[in-house]
This record gives structure tokens, C-alpha cells and sequence, in this order.
């Protein structure tokens, strides 16, 4: 393995790692918006700040209905990035 290949495969496993980790990150903002009723808390305000650039646009393609699927399908693509990352592994 040379060192340009070992540089590459880490670059593309820290990538995938940080996915993953925002792929969490729209798990728990998923969670807390059913039981935090405070819009005030400091770490779903936080969690609103981080996930929100995600979720406004696949809000804007989908259509209106009573529930909002933007989480499942940005859950969706982001693995869909994360295997597409490990596939260049």
C-alpha cells in the first residue's frame, strides 16, 4: 500500500465517519422534536442549526402531507453517500 493510497482511504473513511455522525445527529433531532417542547434548549437549538441546511430543500422538492418525511429521506441519501464512499475503499 503506498502512501498516497493510505492517505486517500483515510481521507475517505474520516468522510464517511463524519456522515455517519450527522446521520446520528438527525436521529436525535427526530427524537427530541417529539419529547423537547422547548424550543429554547440550547441543544435542540443546536441540532435545529446543524440539520436544518439538510432538511430545508428536501422540504421544499417533497410534497406537503401531514407528516414530514424529510429526516427518512436525508437519512436515506446520507447512507446512500456513506456506502458510496466505502465502495471507493
Amino acid at each position: 500500500m503506498t502512501y498516497s493510497n493510505s492517505l486517500a482511504t483515510s481521507a475517505i473513511m474520516f468522510l464517511s465517519r463524519i456522515v455517519q455522525i450527522y446521520s446520528w445527529l438527525l436521529f436525535v433531532r427526530v427524537m427530541m422534536s417529539w419529547f423537547v417542547r422547548n424550543p429554547a434548549n440550547p441543544i435542540y437549538h443546536f441540532l435545529l442549526e446543524i440539520t436544518e441546511p439538510v432538511l430545508a430543500p428536501i422540504r421544499r422538492i417533497m410534497p406537503q402531507t401531514g407528516f414530514d418525511l424529510s429526516p427518512i429521506i436525508a437519512y436515506l441519501i446520507l447512507n446512500l453517500i456513506v456506502k458510496m464512499l466505502y465502495s471507493l475503499i
